[in-house]
């Protein structure tokens, strides 16, 4: 008897553990944009958010979703990406917003226009959807066209977690060039390191696709990298500090 009671025990404590590490793999990458979109709305300013973080992981999550149909992955990781954008196409929105009711330009630039020096520059929301409309369609038809290929349907896994794998990039490549991690939010990039850290086990723990564990591990090594950046340069300053806070922000931090 009091066996059968301790494994119920254990069996809802396992179902609680899992259920909130589903909760955590879905939701917990669009969390770190939830203080962003507040800040933007309270401030109507969205000069520190950069949209093509946007651009970035729209492009990531709509490639994983179609590598979905060539190689199985779990549920979670699909809802995972619907969520994020989701949550991309309303930071664009609200970003879209903003910059049109407080830009001096009285120009309106479009998607249609095809103006190569305005890409993702555009004066409405609406010419963002037709740009992530048009990239899904042909993205889905290229797909369509190469599923019966392992070699295409690898490679676009590959693509799209090695695309939301470098986010961090610009960052590591901004501190290095600055010498300094000055205006960067620390704790933001703890919370994207703790948050690429639980991702990549559980993508090894359930055994999903070499791609997502691999580029997870890049994640992970591009945010130690830059972890040590904030030690080097705040111990071994590399120019004078300035007073004036930066404007310059990661892709990936915002």
């Amino acid at each position: 008897m009091e066996d059968e009671v301790f494994d119920q025990i254990v069996s809802v404590f396992h179902d609680l553990v899992a259920w909130i590490a589903a909760g955590a793999m879905v939701f917990g990458g669009v969390v770190p944009y939830v203080p962003q979109y507040r800040d933007i709305r309270r401030t109507q300013n969205a000069e520190g958010f950069s949209t093509y973080v946007c651009l970035v992981l729209l492009v990531a999550n709509i490639l994983r979703i179609l590598f979905r149909f060539g190689r199985y992955f779990e549920t979670l990781l699909l809802w995972q990406s619907i969520i994020m954008i989701a949550t991309m196409l309303i930071m664009l929105n609200l970003c879209t917003s903003v910059r049109t009711a407080t830009e001096l330009n009285t120009k309106r630039r479009s998607f249609i226009d095809f103006d190569w020096s305005y890409f993702w520059l555009w004066s409405r929301f609406l010419d963002y959807m037709q740009c992530v409309l048009a990239f899904t369609l042909m993205a889905a038809y290229i797909t369509y066209l190469f599923l019966d290929s392992a070699l295409f349907v690898e490679t676009l896994g590959f693509l799209a977690v090695f695309t939301e794998a470098m986010l961090g990039t610009p960052q590591l490549y901004c501190n290095y060039q600055n010498k300094s991690t000055e205006g960067m939010s620390i704790k933001m990039v703890l919370m994207w390191t703790s948050g690429d850290t639980f991702k990549t086990g559980y993508f090894l723990l359930t055994q999903a696709p070499v791609q997502f564990w691999t580029c997870g591990l890049l994640q992970v090594l591009v945010d130690f990298t830059i972890l040590f950046q904030v030690y080097y340069y705040s111990r071994y300053p590399q120019k004078p500090v300035s007073h004036t806070v930066s404007h310059t922000t990661s892709a990936k931090a915002l």
